[in-house]
């Protein structure tokens, strides 16, 4: 219960931020197109040939819920190519920093939109915050545990376990109540260095990030010292756009088309991965961002393949009911939920 209280503390500031957005917006168009005519990014097969525009033109404001990476090369490309502007909008890309988090910018009505991971918006709606799913981006989980030990992870009951201080907890939570692990888990920054000075027994990663932090760092990866969620009964969705319910009624036009142009440069940055990293090293600059080339190719190359749905080989853009039940089940379990939530709850 502890862990829930922590939780619904956090939440609580994200439900009076979110509030004072819908009370504090610029205004919304509250005319929109029907959900059943396919235009959002969850519905619809692909965007060749269609054309989504808003009339309402209230500022968006997008903040991705960490610094600039390839991980929002999509968003990043809709920018800069045109796609926003083509739909009608009128949308700033501002970041978090480590001061400044996307909870502080909502906290204080600088944003309207960001992005969560599903187990996230879960927790959110389970405190009574309404939030609905607008674009899917990822199909598929890119936690991993990576341990020093060559053995299966299962096996290394009490392991002291980095994870990060900044939450994206809850399926690791989950899985070790689930398979009596007793890990020790140690919190820690955006960063792998007590892992490669030997001081915990294993970390918590992406395998978009911390992940190819290892592997440059020369740490060997094996079947064995790899743990992937997605790979061993915990495949559950991540990354998705996420607004209030009452920010939806309110600007269901404008937040289809933003679903619409994102999608959009998400195709096009699977397309052109050379022209989309020339984005992402150039936001990344301005944000004095230290990173290289190799890495954010990585990265990207990652993403991309995390969209990809398992059963028909494409990028889907479709939050499924099967694994919002799947991690609403599993989290209402181990105690992370206090009730469980519906997939209709995640709906425009």
């Amino acid at each position: 219960m502890r862990y829930m209280r922590k939780k619904i503390e956090i939440w609580a500031l994200f439900l009076m931020a979110m509030v004072g957005i819908t009370a504090c917006g610029n205004g919304g168009n509250t005319k929109g197109t029907d959900s059943s005519s396919g235009v959002d990014g969850m519905a619809i097969d692909n965007t060749e040939g269609m054309t989504v525009k808003t009339t309402d033109t209230s500022t968006f404001v997008f903040t991705p819920q960490w610094t600039p990476q390839a991980q929002f090369a999509g968003y990043y490309v809709a920018q800069e190519m045109g796609f926003y502007r083509e739909a009608g909008l009128n949308v700033k890309i501002e970041h978090p920093s480590v001061t400044h988090s996307a909870i502080d910018r909502i906290n204080s009505n600088e944003s309207q939109g960001t992005t969560l991971q599903l187990v996230q918006a879960l927790e959110i709606i389970d405190n009574n915050i309404p939030m609905v799913n607008i674009l899917q981006t990822s199909m598929n989980n890119g936690l991993a545990i990576v341990s020093r030990k060559d053995v299966d992870l299962l096996t290394q009951r009490g392991n002291r376990v980095g994870i990060w201080a900044a939450g994206f907890d809850q399926l690791p939570m989950c899985m070790n109540i689930k398979e009596n692990l007793g890990f020790e888990w140690v919190r820690i920054a955006s960063n792998v260095n007590l892992f490669l000075a030997g001081a915990i027994d294993a970390i918590v990663v992406m395998t978009y990030n911390e992940y190819y932090q290892l592997v440059q760092a020369g740490v060997e990866m094996t079947d064995e010292n790899v743990f992937r969620f997605r790979d061993s009964g915990y495949n559950v969705q991540e990354d998705g756009v996420y607004v209030t319910r009452d920010y939806y009624l309110q600007h269901r036009e404008q937040c289809e088309a933003f679903a619409y142009a994102s999608r959009r440069g998400w195709e096009w940055a699977a397309a052109h991965k050379n022209e989309t990293l020339d984005i992402v090293m150039k936001m990344m600059m301005q944000e004095k961002i230290a990173t290289n080339r190799t890495m954010q190719r990585l990265m990207l190359d990652e993403i991309l393949k995390l969209q990809i749905d398992n059963e028909n080989g494409k990028q889907d853009f479709k939050l499924k009911r099967e694994m919002v039940e799947f991690a609403s089940s599993l989290m209402h379990e181990y105690g992370l939920l206090q009730n469980e939530v519906d997939y209709e709850e995640l709906i425009p």
